[in-house]
């Protein structure tokens, strides 16, 4: 019975992972990153990481990873295990590139060692073209996979998708679906079509889905789907991926799209109004809980007794567990947002949603679109750069490009992802915790808000007493400017009213004197 306890103290997801070689695309990305950073903490004893990269800006892919292992992210390593920053071996190469632009010397090394593969290399923009959304999402998955299927070690291959791959499906079901035409006849297509006729056809190539983000990576889910024969694969779809929920630091993150992006654009006053159906559900999942169900679900295709005959999927998303709608998201974080703002706020934090396309267009001219006006006229009259403007085509576009997942229900079947606990000892359900409720839903915004504010605008929490007397000053000027707009359209009714008045008296005038003429007698006089 004490073998068993001590048994069960080890972490036996972490001792599979004793000796791995790990191969990652998307390694310097949001997620890419936890990744790496957990992998390092949790599986100390991996072999190497083997990080897909390419020099970007002047700089090396050896000066691009000194400049990650100095992130936030990796304080805990940087001060526990720095010694583990030697197992990071950067590979020069694009994803873009035919045979991911590896040179020889190094294609030979990960064919003779590589065991493991996390495929998270990807483009996230909803509004790409067409062929640049092929071209990393699907074509790139298709080298990464050809370089996976010459690996002499390669145990799991894990494909990180999205749970909404599929968009135009109401119910998502933890399986691949077909896709709406071949991936090889997009392609040829791609390939043969003049750039302009593309763009024009990309609605009718695309349909039924919204944007080239959500097509693409339905369509390298197939090609992922049709390795299964070769190798062990699984693929693993995040909702809307949010700040780290605990690991490595609480409210971890370090880019803006997404939720991240309107959650700062309605900090800072410029977002105040926004297309959305408040009773939705908001499918979310923290990114450091996303990052420990992939490296479990690896260990448990890994360790399997034999290989699936379908491919195992996992739908990673709070719906089944825990309910949140848009609301609940607003009126949490507004309230957490007036403890924490922002610095350089250029109104009042004070946004509202609204399900009807009309009613946010016509309030948006007077939230978005006159303020912006105004605060460019008074740059353009302090001889200062105009910006306002110019930030509102940008917020709106991509409100427009959000609305369809903001205006829409999903209900993700995800009992594969939730099951993937059940397969943990209490050591590794402690380590590689998957339980939402491990803080509540306002507290987790508060991290979310400091980590963005933090992170992503790098504004010093010191900063928080000013920018309390700032946002205090614009209550006093958003008030007043409503109190304007309200006395103003008083003013228009009523002189509208006199108007109707005169209109009216007018009429009833000449309807009067019509009549007294009818009552003269011209024959007499």
């Amino acid at each position: 019975m004490q073998a068993k306890n001590n048994m069960e103290e080890k972490s036996i997801v972490g001792e599979w992972y004793k000796g791995q070689r790990i191969f990652i695309t998307g390694g310097t990305g949001f997620m890419g990153k936890v990744l790496i950073e957990k992998l390092l903490y949790a599986c100390s004893d991996v072999s190497a990481l083997y990080i897909l990269m390419r020099p970007k800006r002047g700089k090396s892919i050896q000066d691009r990873l000194k400049d990650i292992w100095a992130l936030p992210a990796f304080e805990r390593l940087r001060c526990q295990k720095p010694h583990l920053f030697n197992k990071i071996i950067p590979i020069e190469g694009e994803i873009t590139m035919d045979g991911l632009g590896i040179t020889p010397a190094d294609k030979k090394m990960l064919i003779e060692n590589t065991t493991i593969v996390f495929h998270c290399a990807a483009t996230l923009r909803l509004e790409a073209q067409l062929k640049d959304s092929l071209e990393m999402n699907m074509i790139g998955t298709q080298r990464v996979l050809a370089l996976a299927t010459g690996m002499k070690k390669l145990k799991v291959f894990i494909h990180l998708s999205t749970a909404f791959c599929s968009a135009d499906i109401d119910i998502f079901e933890e399986k691949v679906y077909d896709p709406p035409v071949d991936p090889l006849d997009v392609i040829n297509t791609v390939k043969w079509m003049p750039p302009r006729a593309l763009v024009k056809a990309t609605p009718d190539i695309i349909r039924p889905h919204p944007n080239t983000y959500t097509f693409t990576k339905r369509l390298a889910e197939t090609l992922v789907a049709k390795e299964a024969k070769n190798m062990r694969v699984a693929i693993v779809r995040p909702s809307i991926v949010t700040p780290s929920i605990s690991e490595p630091v609480t409210g971890w993150v370090d880019s803006l799209n997404g939720p991240m992006g309107v959650l700062v654009a309605a900090g800072k006053g410029v977002l105040r109004i926004m297309h959305c159906n408040g009773d939705n559900s908001a499918h979310l999942i923290p990114a450091d809980m996303a990052i420990n169900a992939i490296l479990v679900v690896a260990w448990k295709l890994g360790t399997a007794e034999k290989q699936p005959e379908e491919v195992p999927v996992y739908n990673l998303t709070n719906g089944e567990v825990l309910k949140v709608t848009w609301s609940d998201i607003l009126d949490m974080g507004r309230k957490v947002g007036y403890e924490y703002p922002f610095e350089m706020q250029v109104w009042y934090p004070n946004g509202s949603i609204t399900s009807n396309y009309w009613v946010y267009f016509i309030w948006s001219i007077f939230l978005h679109w006159l303020p912006a006006v105004f605060i460019d006229l008074l740059m353009f009259i302090f001889r200062q750069p105009r910006f306002m403007i110019r930030v509102q085509k940008k917020i709106y576009n991509g409100l427009e490009l959000l609305q369809f997942f903001t205006t829409r229900e999903w209900v993700f079947k995800s009992q594969n992802f939730l099951r993937l606990v059940n397969d943990l000892n209490p050591k590794d359900k402690e380590i590689f915790t998957m339980d939402f409720f491990q803080r509540t839903v306002e507290e987790y915004l508060r991290y979310c808000i400091i980590g963005a504010r933090q992170y992503c605008m790098k504004e010093n929490l010191k900063s928080l007493w000013r920018c309390g007397i700032q946002q205090k000053v614009l209550y006093v000027v958003d008030t007043l400017f409503k109190l304007f707009l309200v006395y103003g359209f008083f003013c228009l009714a009523w002189s509208y009213s006199d108007t109707v008045k005169y209109m009216t008296n007018f009429i009833k005038d000449f309807i009067n004197g019509f009549i007294s003429l009818e009552k003269i007698n011209w024959n007499k006089a």
